[in-house]
């Protein structure tokens, strides 16, 4: 019985660290998305006010696609 109780506690440990550690990568994900998101609400406001801009569709995919390179 002690046996297995200190075999859950281990594995306990290495779940609770690899909780956390994805715990972490999910904070940065979503730091990334709010920052994407922010970056495409200011250019989708630049090409409301600039509706003749030819190379608003084709700068706004190119910096999404290179900003999603991590």
């Amino acid at each position: 019985m002690e046996r297995l109780n200190s075999k859950l506690y281990v594995e306990n440990c290495y779940i609770m660290r690899e909780n956390e550690r994805l715990r972490k990568k999910a904070e940065l994900l979503n730091q990334e998305n709010q920052q994407l998101l922010f970056q495409l609400k200011q250019k989708l406001s630049k090409t409301k006010k600039n509706p003749n801009g030819s190379n608003n569709d084709k700068n706004l995919c190119s910096s999404s696609s290179a900003s999603g390179q991590s």
